[in-house]
């Protein structure tokens, strides 16, 4: 199994993993031959890339971090209390109290259940979407990393649920932007961006005011953009003024952002986007939190086809856990692009001459 670009893809090859729509639930099946139509379809539909079997790639397997109806559940309830919202700002009806907490509370509990079944010792990506409002999916994102940096920092359970809804509610302030701003393509102006900086206080607003909801879940919407030197928003507070559950969402969030694909740029490689958390280490950063995350997330997942700086074309068959950035790599294609019969691995690690300089891991 890798995973490829849709601009690669060719009639007769066969998928290796489901394709799900902006609700999680299955569009297109794991073993369906693609054909110049299907193809087509889901170009337009904005999916990137797929995985395909692959014979030399055949021992590369393994299983989503959500079951498929958790991530169905899950992106559902984000989506209807969204759009709920949206709503609300319109006809002014507000949400009933106590809806919030009754809805995430049983997505969050069965979002820990998976994540603590999970086999691989670190947090592996790997679903498809069709391209929907980013919102939906960087929530579920953001969460995912979160909650398995609280796992691996030994969170209880309660801490776990606390850190959880406010990671899958840390944007809900977005709501009462207006989405002419939020989908823009071109440049924000600086009213604009204003405006935006404004979903956290909003965000705040709206979950302080759900009684079950805890004051700290509250407190990450509110400080999810401060920074440890005061330079974030939206109050400048610094260092031990933030709470350490916003520390955590924040590098899942701007990790998160830096590496999706959004229509005014193009998403930022892993690595590159790990190296630019670093070099604000200790300064917006806190470092307990960015190494929690280096040793938590496979920011290559298995599977994920690479190109490097030689030519050579390969995909991730293991992750450095000490060096995420430089996985083991099964060579497909040589540097005069042949594709080869018996291809060969390198280990990123030990040969520090190959750089990544793509992948279709976003």
């Amino acid at each position: 199994m890798r995973r490829i670009g849709i601009d690669n893809c060719i009639p007769g090859m066969i998928l290796a993993k489901p394709i799900y729509n902006e609700i999680g639930a299955v569009l297109i099946g794991k073993d369906i031959k693609l054909t110049d139509t299907l193809i087509s379809r889901l170009t337009k539909l904005g999916v990137d890339s797929v995985y395909i079997q692959d014979a030399r790639t055949d021992d590369i397997e393994y299983g989503d971090v959500l079951t498929d109806n958790t991530k169905k559940i899950a992106l559902k309830s984000i989506k209807k209390t969204f759009q709920d919202l949206y709503q609300e700002k319109m006809v002014q009806r507000p949400l009933i109290t106590g809806e919030l907490y009754a809805t995430f509370k049983p997505v969050l509990e069965q979002m820990l259940t998976d994540i603590k079944s999970n086999k691989h010792a670190m947090l592996m990506l790997s679903t498809i979407y069709v391209r929907d409002l980013y919102l939906y999916t960087h929530s579920l994102n953001v969460a995912l990393y979160s909650i398995s940096m609280g796992l691996a920092n030994g969170y209880n359970q309660q801490q776990l649920m606390e850190l959880g809804l406010g990671a899958l509610l840390h944007d809900i302030g977005k709501t009462k932007i207006p989405l002419s701003i939020l989908e823009k393509e071109e440049p924000l102006t600086d009213e604009e961006f204003e405006l935006i900086k404004k979903h956290a206080e909003y965000g705040f607003e709206i979950l302080r005011k759900e009684y079950e909801i805890p004051l700290v879940a509250s407190h990450i919407a509110y400080q999810h953009h401060e920074r440890l030197n005061g330079t974030g928003y939206p109050r400048g507070i610094k260092e031990s003024e933030i709470h350490e559950y916003a520390k955590i969402v924040a590098i899942a969030d701007v990790y998160d952002a830096l590496t999706s694909k959004r229509v005014y740029k193009e998403p930022t490689l892993p690595h590159e986007a790990l190296e630019f958390l670093y070099t604000k280490v200790n300064v917006e950063y806190e470092r307990k939190w960015l190494e929690l995350f280096r040793k938590t997330v496979a920011i290559y997942p298995l599977g994920t086809s690479v190109s490097l700086e030689s030519g050579e074309k390969g995909v991730v068959v293991d992750i450095n856990i000490k060096y995420p950035g430089r996985p083991i790599i099964r060579i497909l294609e040589d540097e005069q692009g042949i594709s080869l019969s018996s291809p060969y691995e390198i280990d990123l690690s030990k040969d520090l001459t190959k750089i990544i300089t793509s992948c279709n891991c976003n």
